[in-house]
């Protein structure tokens, strides 16, 4: 939301726009599904109190742009050079200790306000207790995809991070810890929480709980290497019903089938092996995702591209099709070895 506007009249230009920008996001944010990133609407408590403060931050130095831009206006106006001017300087006025006292005192004021609205929402996002039965998961951020261990239930997937909605009357948040794996990462869902950082050697945390059903999406916002811009993330809330049935379903291990024997061979076979985990398996790799139920994902390489046989197979063959920076090298396969790859990984639902 950022030409060049002269020097006079750019702090009301950029003001007018940004208002402009914010109003059109906020108008279509609200009419939109929960797939649209915005702060504009917010579904869990985190998102809500920083949309709140941000709504009351704006409404003050929005009073603040309007009383000194009708005061500017009207000295310009009043005192503007006419055609009856002798050309003297006006008589001159120094030392008002009551307009000293007001643009002095009112900044302070405004300030302090400001300051303690701010650190009230902090400290009721930093500070929250959380109830018996939370979520536990621990995110870690690697180049360019997302890890999420579910430690309380054993198993770990990647990219889509799945949540159960959380009653008002009866709240059950998620917790997560943050860590990275090599650099500097952000994690950012607008609509369910604000941003906070992983950085290496400190884990960080922060907590969600939605309030409605649905698919939220969100991005990495620090940047963090060539890909940064596609390493997305997708929160995927569920019923506690359909939570449960999730965990179930990503707790059992891979399904082996005959049908794909040759394909499997290929996979433990190659440099896959060393780099992903498949539960049931001998594949044990942790430098890349968990693969074991690779097909209830609905992207790949953390949302760049549709999960789809065939997007599977162009990312297997050249990553750097979808993503030019990232780590995974091209396996070189022949078509045969290939095509029995991909429907090896297609049935790990």
């Amino acid at each position: 939301m950022r030409r060049h506007f002269g020097p006079k009249i750019s702090a009301c230009a950029i003001f007018v726009i940004s208002c402009m920008c914010l109003t059109k996001a906020a108008f279509a944010s609200a009419l939109g599904p929960h797939d649209t990133p915005s702060i504009f609407s917010p579904a869990s408590t985190p998102a809500d109190s920083i949309y709140h403060l941000s709504l009351f931050v704006m409404a003050t130095c929005g009073a603040i742009f309007v009383t000194v831009f009708s005061l500017l206006v009207y000295s310009a106006v009043k005192f503007r050079r006419r055609v009856d001017d002798d050309g003297r300087e006006p008589a001159q006025i120094y030392g008002s200790n009551q307009v000293e006292l007001a643009w002095t005192v009112i900044p302070i004021l405004i300030v302090v306000v400001l300051f303690l609205a701010t650190a009230r929402v902090i400290h009721a996002v930093e500070d929250a207790r959380f109830p018996t039965g939370t979520t536990e998961v621990t995110a870690v951020g690697h180049q360019f995809w997302w890890e999420f261990q579910y430690p309380g239930y054993g198993f770990i997937t990647a990219n889509e991070l799945h949540v159960p909605v959380s009653d008002p009357k009866s709240p059950s948040p998620t917790h997560i810890k943050l860590l990275s794996a090599d650099t500097d990462h952000s994690f950012w869902v607008p609509a369910l929480a604000g941003k906070t950082d992983l950085i290496p050697n400190h884990q960080n945390e922060m907590w969600v709980d939605p309030h409605e059903t649905g698919t939220y999406v969100g991005q990495c916002a620090q940047y963090c290497g060539v890909e940064h811009a596609k390493m997305l993330l997708t929160v995927v809330v569920q019923s506690p019903e359909d939570f449960q049935h999730w965990v179930e379903q990503q707790q059992r291990p891979a399904v082996i089938s005959g049908q794909v024997a040759a394909g499997r061979h290929v996979f433990e076979t190659t440099a896959c092996v060393n780099c992903h985990t498949i539960q049931g398996t001998m594949a044990q790799g942790r430098f890349g995702p968990d693969l074991t139920h690779l097909m209830s994902r609905t992207t790949i390489a953390a949302g760049a591209a549709p999960n789809t046989a065939e997007n599977l197979r162009r990312w297997v063959n050249d990553p750097d099709a979808f993503k030019s920076g990232a780590l995974m090298p091209a396996m070189q396969l022949d078509q045969q070895d290939l095509d029995a790859l991909v429907a090896y990984l297609t049935s790990l639902q």
